[in-house]
């Protein structure tokens, strides 16, 4: 078994990909109008309408998130934390370095969800 990818299934598909567009730095890959992916070496972040999950009963919610964290390994914390320009009611953490060494700043996204951009410590 090999880990492919999360999906988060939103009410505002373009919403939601402009933000991750503006995070990651790269246009998503849009082949089908109501789905949107960023691939990378760690794996595929998925944006789904809500349209794609109709056959699964309700069993997803968008903008209902309290439990997961999308985290981003960056080279600048404070710099991509500055670049992004969260409004303050979207800010989560300050860009700080925790405990255990890395640098983390927690934002939210359009629909709630955390994201995290982190930097391990320096070895």
């Amino acid at each position: 078994m090999s880990f492919t990818s999360i999906r988060i299934v939103t009410d505002d598909l373009d919403g939601l990909v402009a933000f991750y567009e503006q995070v990651t730095g790269q246009r998503a890959e849009r082949p089908a109008p109501v789905f949107a992916q960023f691939s990378g070496p760690g794996g595929t972040l998925a944006i789904a309408s809500t349209a794609t999950v109709g056959m699964l009963g309700g069993a997803l919610t968008p903008a209902t998130n309290r439990s997961v964290v999308v985290e981003f390994e960056v080279a600048d914390v404070d710099g991509d934390f500055a670049r992004l320009q969260p409004a303050p009611e979207d800010v989560v953490l300050e860009p700080t370095t925790m405990p255990w060494g890395n640098r983390s700043a927690l934002v939210r996204d359009p629909d709630g969800n955390v994201v995290n951009l982190f930097s391990p410590p320096a070895t």
